[in-house]
């Protein structure tokens, strides 16, 4: 793991075709305002990645996973703001959806079709294109292309 100062993580965890994501507060003094967001946040005290994102993941869904469940990891620069911000992506089994409990921050959360969460004006856009990182990773990015393709007039 790189040894370099991070600010955060955030995590894709997929289902079949559609990915984990949540709707921020819509409220002032937060960092985009009423944009669908994936799982994570910020560091605290001197935790790795891995449990920062893991820990993030249980305050905000309630799910408790072992860091080998995380299949994709890699860091970020983020100039803006100094340090680096790590990008996480796993798969969600079938049956953990229905052991969401979402916490208390956020308006609520859903299964979004990858495709969709691609195209969305309100998916924050950096996170759009880690997304598509992973998924280019993944050997899945033909699949994405293609469904987004299909829905760019949704009548």
């Amino acid at each position: 793991m790189n040894d370099t100062p991070f600010r955060g993580c955030k995590l894709a965890l997929i289902l079949a075709s559609h990915v984990l994501v949540y709707t921020r507060d819509d409220k002032p003094g937060i960092d985009y305002p009423g944009l669908i967001d994936l799982p994570g946040g910020g560091r605290e005290g001197g935790e790795t990645p891995e449990d920062c994102v893991l820990r993030e993941l249980h305050e905000e869904f309630g799910l408790s996973f072992g860091p080998e469940r995380l299949e994709y990891r890699r860091p970020y620069e983020v100039p803006q703001k100094g340090g680096l911000a790590w990008f996480f992506a796993g798969r969600l089994q079938p049956a953990e959806p229905e052991a969401i409990r979402f916490g208390d921050e956020g308006q609520h959360w859903q299964l979004m079709p990858i495709a969709d969460f691609l195209a969305h004006p309100q998916a924050i856009a950096h996170l759009r294109d880690r997304l598509r990182d992973y998924l280019d990773w993944a050997g899945l990015a033909n699949f994405t292309a293609a469904r987004a393709d299909s829905r760019q007039n949704p009548g």
